[in-house]
């Protein structure tokens, strides 16, 4: 799968462990909405990916996460 023009980062949950998220650029930064989590799970994400700590997304999102 590729990030496709931002469409897509990874958030860091841990040492080699990173979740990819689909983020939805129409709603706003703080809104959990804008995360939609999917199910791919991995140790290192490709180089071009943006990668986000898990503190600097909403915690209803988390919550899904993990």
């Amino acid at each position: 799968m590729g990030l496709k023009k931002g469409k897509y980062v990874y958030v860091e949950l841990g040492k080699d462990k990173y979740v990819k998220v689909r983020v939805l650029k129409s709603r706003a930064v703080d809104n959990p909405q804008r995360y939609i989590p999917l199910n791919i799970v991995v140790k290192r994400p490709p180089k071009n990916a943006t990668i986000v700590k898990a503190s600097e997304i909403p915690t209803e999102v988390i919550s899904k996460l993990l």
